[in-house]
């Protein structure tokens, strides 16, 4: 496969809220969980085949909910955790580029994201 698979997505929970924690135990929170089931539907709606375990690359937007101040990489482990949950790729080392940049606020947030193999 060396298409480029193009996703609007939910906006991210940021990492501070993407993990909890229950003593020496760390587990993804309720909001991480429901992060990661969209994304998992929306891939799945659109019937999508994986990268399997191919090196690749990604330019992702995060749209802010607003104009407040937030920590851009922040969103990022949220975002590749879900797609490897999915199933578009096996880990999050195939990675050897990730673009991530901040686009305009819209209602709700998002984050757009062009995944493709990194030849």
């Amino acid at each position: 496969m060396s298409e480029t698979i193009t996703l609007t997505l939910p906006y991210p929970p940021s990492v501070n809220s993407y993990w909890r924690a229950n003593g020496h135990r760390r587990f993804i929170s309720k909001q991480g969980q429901e992060f990661t089931m969209a994304v998992y539907g929306i891939v799945k709606e659109k019937k999508l085949e994986g990268f399997g375990d191919k090196r690749l690359g990604a330019s992702i937007v995060i749209h802010p909910r607003s104009k407040r101040q937030f920590d851009l990489d922040n969103t990022l482990k949220a975002i590749l955790d879900a797609l490897m949950k999915a199933g578009l790729y096996d880990d999050d080392s195939q990675f050897d580029y990730i673009e991530i940049v901040r686009g305009e606020p819209i209602k709700g947030g998002a984050a757009t994201i062009d995944l493709y193999e990194n030849l």
